[in-house]
């Protein structure tokens, strides 16, 4: 099945890519959720002008990105959540408390929760290190230092 991503699926690419899925997978899980549309000729001019805005901003953004990194990895930042007497936290950090934590704490870049990666959940106080994918190909390692509300 030949279908167009309408945002980046990972593992499979990004927004405006042509893509060759198994039916299943395309009928079941990407249609449904609005990640992509079926393929037309007529959709192929659309995508085509989405890659080449695609492309001009990753030659404007990659400079960018790598400051965007510099001010990211120079900052600790402080996530509040609720835990007990021990230390031990009622859940886990969530990606959204990471995100809002660092866009609280940066002006101008915001940060979106589908770019941080965090390798095991985060279940204690303390000291922690998430990897924030600024950019296609760079990513910043952020120090985040979980306090207790």
């Amino acid at each position: 099945m030949k279908l167009i991503l309408l945002q980046e699926v990972t593992g499979l690419g990004a927004a405006g890519d042509i893509v060759e899925v198994k039916d299943g997978y395309g009928r079941n899980y990407l249609v449904p959720r609005g990640l992509a549309t079926a393929w037309s000729k007529g959709g192929q001019s659309t995508i085509d002008s989405m890659q080449r805005a695609r492309k001009a901003r990753a030659v404007r953004d990659a400079d960018h990105a790598a400051t965007v990194k510099q001010k990211l990895e120079a900052t600790t930042f402080a996530v509040k959540v609720r835990a007990g007497e021990s230390g031990r936290l009622f859940g886990s950090v969530t990606v959204t408390d990471i995100a809002d934590a660092i866009n609280a704490a940066v002006s101008g870049d915001q940060v979106d929760k589908r770019t941080i990666v965090v390798e095991n959940p985060i279940r204690s106080l303390g000291g922690h290190q998430v990897v924030v994918k600024v950019h296609d190909d760079v990513e910043a390692t952020v120090s985040l230092n979980v306090i207790p509300a």
